[in-house]
């Protein structure tokens, strides 16, 4: 039986650590909400701007921006539109949320008002 995302990221204590940090920083931002689904969770402000994703080990943090982010830190990147682009982060540590991925989850945030 598959198990949902939540359920990955609970029996992972590292993931959950991760998410748990993750989940603190976003609580700062005003108006959003976590949606989960089975294998996912995002969080939106009036659209998604951020999707969270179980990985053994940790968290893949899919960042919707107008931009491609230019970093090593970026796992991959996907034009999904015109102005849309996904980048995706894989996050193994708390200390991994540092100014620099905040500053693009505000980045997404922004973009969402």
């Amino acid at each position: 039986m598959a198990r949902t995302a939540r359920e990955r990221i609970d029996g992972d204590p590292n993931s959950s650590g991760v998410y748990s940090a993750l989940m603190d920083k976003i609580s700062a931002l005003d108006g959003c909400e976590l949606q989960e689904n089975a294998s996912s969770f995002h969080v939106t402000h009036g659209r998604a701007f951020l999707g969270i994703h179980p990985r053994r080990g940790g968290i893949l943090v899919n960042i919707v921006l107008t931009r491609e982010l230019e970093s090593a830190r970026i796992h991959r990147a996907e034009r999904v539109s015109a102005n849309r682009w996904h980048n995706e982060v894989i996050l193994k540590d708390p200390l991994e949320i540092d100014a620099e991925l905040l500053g693009w989850i505000r980045e997404g945030y922004a973009h969402t008002t």
